[in-house]
């Protein structure tokens, strides 16, 4: 099998071009080992769709499929614009939470940034939890996946491990959640450490990027229309959020290296 591995800021997965196997659930955990396969976050296969000019299924690191990764589609406006499936540099990819409209960056005929419509972000009220013996205030988001947003003043140095992961598979949570740990740090400017739902900590999450900054934005942190910078462990995602909610990301995508795996 041969594949490319990609990242977004540091949130890689390995990238197919073809339809998804039947034991894809013990192919993502094998080759997505750092220890003992190819590395990465997950896997992404693309695919010609009849609803859109692509299809992207994504599949994290434990087996399980995920509606959307934002960091992820980026990676695939890349990868069917570089190796020639498409000229055109606004396309349009189907994924379990809808059709995304991609703008392709390009320079010397490669794809350096990509700009994704994420639709419109849906922020509820605060609500609070109690786990691990603490009560705990958050923010539920839906991104076209499930997201929750708790505000701290060091994000740095959070619980992921602990708190992150005991939310994510907290019994509110039917199915999981992804967690997001945001502190507002400048005009303009959140940092923002993530634990992904199904792959644990990663080094980016595009669409917990949108949750966080569409939680601050609603909170008044910062105005609607105008860019927030959503600072991750592996970079910076520019994300601006409408008063109608919908959502624009912007942020690179970069090729790692081709590889052929025996399988």
């Amino acid at each position: 099998m041969h594949f490319t591995k990609m990242h977004g800021l540091g949130n890689d997965y390995l990238y197919v071009y073809g339809e998804v196997p039947g034991d894809i659930v013990e192919l993502s955990k094998k080759l997505s080992d750092r220890h003992f396969g190819a590395g990465s976050d997950g896997m992404i296969y693309i695919s010609p769709s009849e609803l859109a000019d692509f299809r992207m299924r994504i599949f994290n690191a434990d087996g399980s499929e995920a509606k959307m990764c934002g960091n992820g589609i980026r990676c695939v406006g890349k990868y069917v614009y570089d190796k020639g499936y498409t000229e055109k540099r606004r396309i349009t990819v189907e994924t379990l939470s809808g059709i995304k409209t991609l703008a392709l960056e390009t320079a010397n005929g490669r794809v350096r940034s990509v700009t994704v419509d994420m639709g419109n972000v849906v922020v509820g009220e605060e609500e609070e939890i109690t786990i691990l013996g603490q009560k705990v205030k958050y923010v539920p988001v839906n991104v076209g996946n499930p997201h929750i947003v708790i505000f701290t003043d060091d994000a740095e140095n959070a619980p992921l491990t602990t708190l992150g992961a005991a939310l994510e598979k907290a019994d509110r949570f039917p199915g999981g959640t992804n967690v997001e740990f945001v502190q507002k740090i400048g005009d303009g400017r959140i940092r923002m450490r993530v634990w992904e739902r199904g792959s644990g900590i990663t080094m980016a999450c595009g669409t917990g990027a949108c949750a966080s900054a569409a939680a601050s934005v609603s909170r008044g942190l910062f105005p609607f229309s105008e860019p927030v910078s959503v600072e991750l462990d592996g970079g910076t995602l520019q994300i601006t959020i409408e008063p109608d909610m919908s959502t624009k990301m912007t942020g690179p995508a970069a090729t790692v290296y081709e590889a052929d795996v025996a399988m």
